[in-house]
């Protein structure tokens, strides 16, 4: 994959410190000027130490660096691993020049195992500022535990002092059924914004993003979202930000759902016609996360009924009536008067790398769209053999 350059002012350092094998696993991009920030984290009941950290760090909206370790989630460590993240923490800060209050952690991989703090520690160490130059590309690649390929999104939009770029970079392709954010996920860009404006933008784009993406309905322990602006490129208008973040948000979901642990295709159901788009995106995660829908697409077998099977069982959604609703695959209506009459047409859309099922419930007027993908027996042999 070609290099993707991070906005000015933003810095990567990438290296191999022995986390578990000898690819690289720990990244810090840092900004030369404190940033402007936003951030979403995992509402799991079983939060990493690195969650806990990173959210009284991101609290005042005013971040410098994200750190991250992969392969090692440190999580269920206990007091030990709150001293280990701290401790990371505080190296990076040192290295950087900065309070350790402005920097995020965050922590991708095995849960239950402490990080390897003799390593942490020598590498921190020797760790200086300001980095050679990497990309974000290789940032990306680091944070990989089980992915195939780093993920990097990119826009730009017009600025003060020119123009602003966005640049995305995220991981994860298992335990995704976010609750609130998903995986990791780091937005940086040099456009000027208050945090008190980024992070109401930043959440609606969540929303919309990250938090309509599931592989396999397994909320992380680990999940952190966020975006650092440094103003290096001035000002800009926060209606186009928020544009240019949403196509940075949504070509790392498209990512992320496609290189799901043993995915074949990406899956997007839209549901339309609901009552709210709360209600939309209920129905819409309901169909994503059937094993029996996300088999079916994988085996490109157009069994319609599977859709209604997940749609009917949403149960509290007592607005829902049958007679209204109406199945799409592709741009094929198969429910109600579906003409059936070509299935070798419907078989090979399925068999396409990116299959769309379209649900209206002829409701009102509520739309969402969800991002997921196919269930194979890869998953399976990925998961089995995880720890080993």
């Amino acid at each position: 994959m070609s290099k993707v350059p991070l906005p000015r002012g933003f810095h990567a350092h990438v290296a191999n410190v022995g986390i578990k094998d000898d690819t690289d696993d720990f990244v810090v991009v840092a900004s030369d000027t404190t940033c402007d920030a936003a951030a979403v984290f995992t509402r799991s009941r079983f939060e990493g130490p690195s969650v806990e950290l990173s959210r009284r760090h991101a609290a005042d909206g005013r971040l410098r660096a994200v750190v991250v370790v992969s392969k090692n989630a440190n999580v269920a460590t206990g007091e030990a691993g709150r001293a280990d993240a701290r401790e990371l923490a505080e190296g990076v800060a040192r290295a950087v020049g900065c309070p350790v209050e402005e920097v995020l952690v965050a922590s991708t991989g095995v849960i239950g195992r402490r990080y390897p703090m003799p390593a942490l520690r020598a590498h921190l160490d020797e760790l200086r500022w300001p980095f050679q130059p990497s990309d974000a590309v290789a940032a990306a690649t680091a944070m990989m535990t089980t992915d195939t390929h780093p993920k990097t999104s990119v826009a730009t939009l017009p600025a003060e002092r020119g123009t602003a770029s966005v640049v995305g970079i995220a991981k994860g392709v298992g335990m995704i059924e976010p609750d609130m954010a998903t995986m990791l996920a780091f937005v940086f860009t040099d456009a000027a914004v208050p945090a008190a404006e980024l992070d109401p933008i930043f959440r609606r784009v969540v929303a919309r993003t990250f938090n309509s993406l599931s592989v396999d309905t397994d909320t992380s322990t680990s999940d952190t979202a966020a975006v650092l602006a440094n103003g290096a490129a001035g000002a800009v208008d926060l209606a186009e930000l928020e544009t240019a973040l949403g196509r940075v948000c949504l070509g790392l979901t498209r990512q992320l759902a496609a290189d799901g642990e043993g995915a074949t295709k990406l899956l997007v159901v839209r549901v339309t016609g609901a009552h709210d788009d709360d209600q939309a995106k209920r129905v819409a995660k309901a169909i994503v996360n059937s094993p029996l829908v996300k088999t079916a697409v994988h085996g490109a077998d157009p069994n319609w009924g599977r859709v209604a099977m997940a749609v009917g069982k949403c149960s509290d959604d007592t607005d829902i009536d049958q007679e209204r609703v109406a199945i799409r695959f592709g741009d094929v209506q198969v429910y109600p008067d579906g003409d059936e009459g070509d299935l070798a047409a419907l078989e090979e859309y399925l068999r396409g790398g990116e299959v769309h099922i379209g649900v209206d419930l002829g409701i009102a007027d509520g739309d969402w769209t969800v991002y997921g993908c196919d269930l194979s027996d890869g998953y399976v042999r990925i998961n089995a053999d995880y720890t080993t």
